[in-house]
C-alpha cells in the first residue's frame, strides 16, 4: 500500500469496518441456525478451510503477479499460537451462539477491550488509569445487566461469551506484541491453515458420525456453509484494509457496530428482541468498549508503539 494512501480516507475505513460488523452478525446468526441441522464441528471446520484455501490462492496468485513469496512465515510458532487462540474464541463462539440469542451474546463478548486492560495491568504490569478501571467496572457491569446472574435467563450459557472475551484479550495481547514481524496476509492464510489442521484431526478423531447429516443437508445448508466461512474470511479482510486507510482511533469505537447488527440480522432470521434490560446492558457495553479503545489507542501513541493491522482487533472476529 502507497505510504501516502494509507491513513487518508477515514470516511472509506469506516465504511469497511462497517461492512465488518455486518460480516461477523451474519457469520454469527448463519451458525445459530445451521447448528440446527449441522454438527458445530462441521461448521467450524469449514470456516477455517475456505479462509485457507481463498488465501492460499490469492498469494500464490500474488507469488505469481509479483514475485511476493508470502507462504514463508518467519515465526512460525507465533503463528500457530496464534491460530490456537483464534481458533479457541471461535469454538467459543460457535457452540456458545447454540444456547444464546445472538444480540446478547456479541455483546456480552465484545467486552474483550476491558479484558485488555485487566491483562495490560496483571500480566504485563502496565499502569493503568483511573479512567480506565471505571470502564472496566462499566463494561463488566453491562454484562450483568444482560446476564442477569440467578435470574435462570442464560445460566450456564452465559460461561462462553465472557470466555471468548477473555481468550479474545490474550490473543489481541499477543498479536499487539508480535504481529509487526509477520505480513498481515501471511498471518491470515496460517490463521486459517492452524485451524483446518487442528479441525480436521478433531474431525477424525470424534466420535459424532458426520456423514449422515452431510448426506441429508439441503441446499440452503450447504450454501450457508459457504457463507460462513466467505462472511470470516472478508470480514477480517475489511478490517485489514480499514486500518490501511484510516488511523485506528477513528475505526475501533465503530466495531461496535456488531452488536446493532447483531440485533437486526438476528431480528430477520429469528425475529428476537432483546428485552429493556439487555438492550441497557448493550448501550453500557458499547459505551464501556469503545471509549477503553480509544484511551487504549491514546495512550499507546503517546508512546509510539506502532500500529498493526491485525492487533487492532475489537470486534469479534470469528
Amino acid at each position: 500500500m502507497h505510504p501516502g494512501w494509507r491513513r487518508s480516507r477515514p470516511a472509506l475505513g469506516i465504511a469497511l469496518i462497517l461492512m465488518m460488523a455486518l460480516c461477523f452478525a451474519t457469520l454469527d446468526t448463519s451458525v445459530k441456525y445451521l447448528g440446527a441441522f449441522l454438527p458445530v464441528l462441521v461448521i467450524l471446520w469449514s470456516r477455517y478451510a475456505f479462509q485457507a484455501l481463498v488465501m492460499g490462492v490469492w498469494l500464490a496468485w500474488k507469488r505469481l503477479r509479483s514475485g511476493e513469496h508470502l507462504f514463508r512465515a518467519a515465526h512460525p510458532k507465533f503463528q500457530a499460537v496464534r491460530g490456537a487462540l483464534l481458533l479457541s474464541t471461535s469454538s467459543l463462539s460457535f457452540y456458545g451462539l447454540q444456547h444464546m440469542p445472538v444480540a446478547e451474546f456479541t455483546a456480552v463478548a465484545m467486552l474483550t477491550p476491558v479484558v485488555v486492560t485487566l491483562l495490560a495491568a496483571a500480566v504485563m504490569r502496565e499502569h493503568v488509569s483511573l479512567p480506565r478501571w471505571a470502564l472496566v467496572l462499566g463494561g463488566f457491569g453491562g454484562a450483568l445487566i444482560i446476564i442477569r446472574p440467578g435470574s435462570g435467563l442464560f445460566g450456564w450459557a452465559a460461561a462462553f461469551p465472557l470466555a471468548l472475551a477473555c481468550a479474545y484479550g490474550v490473543f489481541q495481547v499477543l498479536t499487539s506484541r508480535l504481529a509487526s514481524l509477520e505480513h498481515p496476509l501471511t498471518t491470515h492464510f496460517y490463521t486459517g491453515l492452524v485451524g483446518t489442521v487442528a479441525l480436521s484431526l478433531a474431525l477424525w478423531l470424534s466420535p459424532v458420525d458426520i456423514l449422515p447429516p452431510l448426506r441429508q443437508a439441503s441446499s440452503l445448508q450447504w450454501a450457508l456453509l459457504v457463507l460462513i466461512g466467505a462472511m470470516g474470511t472478508v470480514g477480517h479482510l475489511f478490517l485489514i484494509l480499514a486500518l490501511g486507510v484510516a488511523p485506528m482511533s477513528v475505526l475501533m469505537p465503530f466495531t461496535y457496530t456488531q452488536i446493532a447488527c447483531a440485533m437486526g440480522v438476528s431480528w430477520l432470521v429469528f425475529r428476537h428482541v432483546p428485552d429493556g434490560f439487555a438492550l441497557l446492558g448493550m448501550l453500557v457495553i458499547a459505551a464501556c468498549g469503545a471509549a477503553s479503545v480509544w484511551l487504549n489507542v491514546r495512550e499507546a501513541a503517546a508512546r509510539r508503539a506502532p500500529d498493526s493491522v491485525v492487533a487492532a482487533d475489537a470486534a469479534v472476529g470469528d
